[in-house]
């Protein structure tokens, strides 16, 4: 590292203002350039060092390959290992020589994790999507530890909700009546007890999975500016995730109840909802459908389709009328995608690419429809 030292300053101070220097901020600290720093000088004081990253046996960035095959890092599972399984297969079908009727186009877009926003949902209102003219999407999936292949062909609707409550202030020494704490209480109360009620019907049922259920979580509390003062406003944030099969109007409608059940003074609003829920067809009539699971038939691969439980930006493609289905080819494998110590062994990363290898032409065989004319 360069040295800006002036004449006559003291060392220590030089080596201050070098460490000053490197940029840590956020939201985009320099973290590696404060790392290699330290780094050095304990090297110069011949001292140990050793990078500890949380709960991560090895580096997330690495790309560790232990001795047993397990390939380490931050989108071994979600979702870089499916694109390079996706170029390797088109590789491999454009050396052998391949046409098919239909065209493959692979799109990498960004922003999927915090919504898709900036992401595909605006990529599929450009012009660029609708040149595609495409006719069917393969997205993520996740990983199965069992013998078979998850695959997705809905999902649940994301509904993130904050509850605002205002009543009386005062004094933290009173009892005062009609306050924000009592009726956001009640509220979360309700929404709690729907929980505990879509969890029992969940646990009830064994041939349900957990994308059929309606889901919601309390993730947030906010309010009050002091122990002794009693707020006039307080809010609670909740993550809903609504089974595609809800009447959503008839839900908004129950969310509206619950808070004019707690009082006056209860609103809610939105800073998620999507209200467009589609269903990508399973049925053996289906031409993509008899496309994706003929192939998976041939090569002795057990599905289970189900509705993804989360939210992923195949949304966005069903909503402009895309069959989508999500699909990451990772069986006997455990479910660790934005987990510590995500790993994919490198046998089940070359067994995706041939499974894409003969995926993709199948699905780019599949004959125009009546649809599509």
């Amino acid at each position: 590292m360069a040295s800006k030292r002036r004449e006559g300053e003291h060392p220590s101070v030089t080596l201050f203002r070098q460490y000053l220097r490197i940029r840590t901020v956020q939201p985009e600290p320099d973290y590696g350039a404060a790392v290699a720093f330290l780094e050095e000088r304990a090297c110069q004081l011949g001292l140990g060092c050793q990078k500890v990253e949380e709960h991560w046996s090895h580096d997330p960035f690495e790309a560790f390959k232990d001795a047993d095959g397990y390939i380490y890092g931050r989108g071994a599972q979600d979702m870089k290992c499916v694109s390079i399984q996706y170029l390797e297969a088109v590789r491999r079908l454009k050396v052998e020589g391949h046409h098919f009727p239909r065209t493959i186009h692979m799109t990498f877009v960004p922003d999927e994790e915090i919504g898709g926003h900036q992401g595909m949902e605006l990529f599929v209102k450009r012009p660029e999507f609708q040149a595609l003219r495409a006719g069917f999407a393969l997205d993520e999936g996740l990983a199965n530890p069992t013998d078979a292949f998850t695959v997705f062909y809905s999902e649940r609707s994301p509904w993130w909700v904050q509850v605002t409550s205002t009543g009386k202030p005062g004094h933290g020494s009173r009892f005062i009546e009609d306050t924000a704490a009592e009726k956001l209480h009640k509220v979360v109360s309700s929404i709690l007890a729907f929980r505990e009620e879509e969890r029992q019907r969940l646990q009830s049922d064994p041939q349900l999975k957990q994308g059929a259920v309606t889901s919601v979580n309390l993730t947030k509390l906010e309010g009050g500016v002091a122990y002794n003062v009693v707020p006039a406003t307080m809010s609670a944030s909740f993550d809903f995730r609504v089974a595609p099969d809800v009447d959503l109007k008839a839900f908004e409608e129950q969310l509206q109840g619950w808070c004019q059940a707690a009082g006056e003074g209860v609103t809610f609003e939105f800073a998620q909802k999507w209200t467009e829920p589609r269903v990508t067809s399973t049925d053996d009539s289906d031409p993509w459908w008899a496309a994706f699971s003929g192939v998976c038939k041939d090569m002795n691969l057990t599905l289970e389709p189900e509705i993804f439980p989360a939210a992923t930006d195949s949304r966005y493609l069903r909503a402009v009328g895309v069959p989508a289905l999500g699909f990451s080819p990772m069986n006997h494998t455990p479910v660790l995608l934005h987990d510590h110590d995500e790993r994919l062994h490198e046998a089940m990363f070359l067994r995706g690419i041939d499974i894409y290898t003969r995926l993709l032409p199948a699905l780019a065989s599949v004959p125009t429809l009546p649809s599509e004319s």
